[in-house]
């Protein structure tokens, strides 16, 4: 019987092809959807054209396949919903949470301090009453409060941040015309109905912005896990930045075995086709089991 009361996802970049890290996300939020007989959805975030690379998507979605990583529903496009955007853009902007920010990072850097992912806004625009014209357009800013945002992540226990000490006021909307992926994805987790998030360990960081911002939207908040990173000899997550190797597709059961090792997943037996190892994997999953520390692949 499928549970309507969990519908998780997969939201992959098409930057590039996906490796041993995006496979362990993939694999992961399936079983954890499928345990619970819910629903698994497939999302492609592409909303930064410049950094796409031609055919990503469609290899993405035919990798996932092969692996019997089957998805339901019909795979949502970020790049076909900016009016969803649009609109909660406009629904902050009417409760006057947003400003323009005519700032070059440069200057803005300037005066600002080194926090938890990058250097904390200094809030050189945010209570400029009518700025002076400008020739280039702003980037849009959500104003943070400066109590604390906390929650509880089933795999690294309580994690907060104070937004406007830690992070400080962040991009909605970037100066080039394009939405930024923290106001995309709460949207979208919340117009799909998300409500279990297992992802990777590098997006803890930003759960609290998304926290505030279905706070914002009057959205409700997800579950959250994040999974250990995998690492190689240097400690470097492995991503495409650090040269991980795009998956072969005739290694998948070794690789859907190695993934399984990584999950902290007994021993499979032998099969007869990749696909049913994931269909052994559901009743032996367990997310409780998962250690919070990166794992050296190397």
């Amino acid at each position: 019987m499928e549970n309507p009361t969990y519908i998780g996802r997969f939201a992959p970049s098409p930057t590039g092809l996906l490796h041993i890290g995006s496979l362990l996300t993939a694999v992961a939020s399936y079983l954890d959807a499928k345990a619970h007989h819910g629903r698994w959805l497939v999302r492609m975030e592409d909303l930064d054209p410049p950094r796409e690379m031609a055919g990503a998507a469609s290899h993405i979605l035919h990798t996932l396949a092969a692996f019997g990583l089957e998805w339901d529903g019909e795979v949502v496009y970020q790049s076909q919903r900016h009016a969803l955007y649009h609109t909660a853009f406009t629904q902050l902007q009417q409760q006057q949470l947003i400003y323009p920010c005519y700032c070059s990072r440069k200057t803005w850097q300037q005066a600002a301090h080194m926090g938890v992912d990058g250097w904390v806004y200094n809030g050189n625009c945010r209570n400029l009453a009518s700025p002076a014209p400008h020739t280039k357009p702003p980037a849009w800013r959500i104003r943070v409060p400066h109590h604390t945002i906390a929650f509880h992540d089933a795999i690294i226990g309580d994690y907060a941040q104070n937004l406007a000490h830690d992070i400080g006021d962040f991009v909605l909307l970037r100066a080039d015309g394009f939405w930024a992926y923290q106001l995309a994805v709460v949207v979208d987790d919340a117009a799909q109905g998300i409500t279990h998030i297992v992802r990777g360990q590098d997006l803890l960081v930003s759960t609290p912005r998304q926290i505030y911002l279905q706070q914002c939207l009057h959205a409700p908040t997800p579950h959250y896990a994040h999974l250990p990173l995998l690492v190689n000899q240097h400690g470097q997550k492995w991503s495409k930045q650090t040269l991980a190797p795009a998956l072969d597709l005739n290694q998948r059961e070794t690789l859907l075995r190695q993934v399984f090792t990584y999950l902290n997943l007994p021993p499979a037996p032998s099969v007869n086709r990749p696909q049913d190892l994931l269909t052994w994997a559901i009743p032996h999953w367990n997310l409780h089991k998962l250690s919070p520390h990166a794992i050296c692949t190397e």
